[in-house]
């Protein structure tokens, strides 16, 4: 089992994966920043998009909304930007 990502790493990074999210392993309660990344790392293509909208899509419940999502072709990464509502 994948290890939690913790609040302060999260929170020095404002970045979280999509994996943690869709997984239930990660607590954003304390998260002290508007903005957030969700970084999608795992699969290939459209897998990794699909990945990152459904973990926007699971802190929508929870007033996050999705303001834009980034492919960066050079480091095959795709980020969602995300701001709390």
């Amino acid at each position: 089992m994948a290890v939690a990502e913790s609040p302060e790493q999260i929170a020095r990074t404002r970045t979280i994966t999509a994996a943690a999210i869709l997984e239930n392993r990660a607590d954003l309660r304390t998260y002290p920043h508007r903005l957030l990344t969700i970084l999608s790392h795992h699969g290939v293509g459209a897998d990794k998009v699909t990945q990152a909208v459904a973990a926007a899509e699971v802190l929508e419940q929870f007033g996050w909304e999705l303001v834009t999502i980034a492919e960066f072709a050079s480091s095959r990464l795709v980020y969602a930007v995300l701001r709390r509502r």
